[in-house]
């Protein structure tokens, strides 16, 4: 019998469409929870994680990220409802590897209870920008952060598609 634990980290699908329903305030807390439990160097807990579900705000992120991508009209986050952006203190060494940590228990944690995710990059280009910098002051956040990723979050609109064969030589041992 396999562990639960490793059927769900092999289960987990990266979701691209999303049902506009807002997810419970009971899920986005265990998912929030989990991700402040990632491993980080040295534990110093680099990363901060914005939970995003206002809808002004979230359009702004969208625009924000959309803008990187040169595409204005896409929605990056495919409909999610909900938005979280994992930032770190880049006086950390580690925190770029701590916010992805961040960022893989935040998608493990969704997954298994019974939410939907996907890691959307450009964080970094929008929180290094003018408009960027005034969001996190505007949400309160003090000091120096860099943005690592967000995480579209919700209900998946389609059932999770089956893992994709793993490739030849993916693993070596010595």
């Amino acid at each position: 019998m396999e562990n639960i634990v490793l059927q769900s980290l092999k289960s987990r699908r990266s979701v691209r469409a999303y049902k506009p329903d807002q997810i419970t305030q009971t899920e986005l807390a265990a998912v929030l929870e989990a991700g402040t439990y990632a491993a980080t160097g040295r534990n110093k807990q680099s990363p901060i994680i914005v939970a995003v579900q206002d809808p002004a705000a979230r359009e702004q992120l969208r625009r924000m990220n959309a803008a990187v991508m040169g595409n204005p009209d896409m929605d990056p986050f495919y409909g999610a409802p909900t938005v979280l952006v994992v930032l770190a203190d880049p006086a950390v060494s580690t925190h770029v590897e701590d916010g992805a940590l961040v960022l893989g228990n935040l998608m493990n944690a969704a997954h298994a209870v019974g939410l939907a995710s996907c890691w959307i990059h450009r964080a970094r280009e929008e929180f290094e920008s003018k408009e960027g910098k005034a969001l996190l002051a505007k949400w309160g956040i003090e000091g120096e952060y860099v943005g690592i990723g967000h995480l579209a979050l919700g209900y998946a609109a389609a059932d999770l598609p089956a893992a994709a064969p793993r490739k030849a030589h993916y693993i070596y041992r010595v």
